[in-house]
Parts: structure tokens; sequence; C-alpha cells
């Protein structure tokens, strides 16, 4: 290819904003273009591409380098850490807490279970971007906050999601 390592990288990582422009453009062309027949479907281009902008914006913000220590596997509401020194697996279904311990460098993300040992998983380690479609399926989790979280350079734990809040309704979190 014609392209330097860390450009297709960075490619890579935006491809689903890339593609929803793609699908924009196209819609956009197809409802002044051709003609009125092509304009339903070229509506519906733009709707769509409008939405995958804003998902695949989310994922790209949350994407990381993937150069870090271990792997990441989620496979059927089970993620699954290896790692050089710890590793683990917790269902997602007994997840009671998503912690980002950044005190710990990289920073890492810290899943608690009850009855297990908290699997702890550097935020670039290789796969850990299949992480973002697991924690999304959590209830009640605000996608922005843990990206907003994500981006942040604190260096303290900030609980992300509980399942029974330990704190009283009127506490914040941080």
């Amino acid at each position: 290819m014609f392209f330097r390592p860390e450009a297709k990288a960075a490619l890579w990582r935006w491809r689903e904003v890339l593609v929803a422009a793609a699908m924009a453009l196209l819609g956009l062309w197809l409802i002044t273009g051709p003609g009125l027949l092509l304009a339903v479907p070229g509506w519906a281009l733009v709707l769509g591409g409008m939405a995958l902008c804003f998902v695949g914006f989310q994922r790209a913000r949350f994407r990381g380098t993937g150069d870090g220590v271990g792997a990441v596997q989620v496979d059927e509401g089970q993620i699954s850490y290896f790692g050089p020194l710890t590793g683990g697996v917790i269902a997602l279904q007994s997840l009671e807490r998503l912690t980002l311990d950044a005190t710990l460098h990289p920073p890492h993300w810290k899943l608690d279970a009850a009855g297990q040992p908290p699997v702890l998983i550097p935020v670039n380690a290789a796969g850990s971007d299949a992480l973002f479609d697991a924690f999304a399926t959590l209830p009640d989790l605000r996608t922005e906050r843990m990206l907003t979280e994500l981006r942040a350079k604190r260096g303290h734990a900030v609980v992300i999601w509980e399942r029974k809040p330990l704190r009283p309704a009127h506490a914040l979190l941080h």
C-alpha cells in the first residue's frame, strides 16, 4: 500500500465515520442528482449515514492503540482477558461494577463481580475495542460519560457503572 502505517491506523480507527460520510454523500447525490425517483433511497442513505456517523464517532473515541500487553476476547456475553501476569474471565450478567482505574499505567478497566477477584484490563490491550459493544449492553450505562472519563487525565479511579449503587441516590460518583 501507499499509506504510512500511522496513517493507515488512523484511517482504520475512524473507519465507521468514513463509511458514514460516504453513505451520506451518496445519499445527497441521489437526492440532488438523477431525479425524484431516487430521493427516497437518498434520504434513507443520509439518515443511515448520520446514525452510523454518531456510533462510529463514539467507537473511534473508545478505541485505543491495541499495542498494550495482553489480549481481550468478548464471546457470548463473557469477557476474557489473557495477560502476561494476570488474566480472568467474567460474565457480563454477573458484572456488579465497572471502574476506570487511572492510578495504573496505562489506565485499566476494573471489572468486579461477586465471589471472584476483579479482572483488570489495560485500555490499550489487543482486542479491547470489543469492550465498547460489551459495555454498551449494560443497563443504564452512560456512554458519553464513559468516553469522557476515558480521555480525561485523572489520577484516580472512577466508577463508570454499578448494577446496584452502594451510594445514596443523591451522592455523585465523582
